[in-house]
């Protein structure tokens, strides 16, 4: 029998660690390139299981389709300028944010 989490049970443990921040709050983690980028149309939580669970070839093809990546300068510049609040979770080092003020589900 395996100890590992299953990944329901990992979901659940990140969706209690994933909350809001505002774009200041990380800036030191940006700084050292620690902040990833995930797409409003993709579900945070389903990244963090995947990068959590060390699934290249899932990451490989977000990233390749620009839905998972680096924060481009424009764009965090945007963010600090209106101190934009994000949804967050940790997966150190990483810190996968998302913002979904602009996401209005239909």
């Amino acid at each position: 029998m395996s100890s590992e989490p299953s990944q329901n049970e990992l979901k659940a443990k990140l969706n209690l660690e994933t909350s809001r921040i505002h774009w200041h709050d990380l800036q030191t983690y940006f700084a050292r390139g620690q902040v990833v980028r995930v797409a409003p149309e993709l579900d945070l939580l389903e990244v963090a299981t995947e990068l959590a669970a060390d699934n290249k070839s899932r990451f490989q093809q977000w990233m390749s389709d620009g839905q998972v990546g680096d924060i481009p300068p424009d764009l965090a510049q945007a963010w600090y300028d209106n101190n934009t609040e994000l949804w967050a979770v940790v997966i150190a080092p990483w810190v996968l944010v998302q913002d979904r003020s602009g996401h209005v589900l239909h």
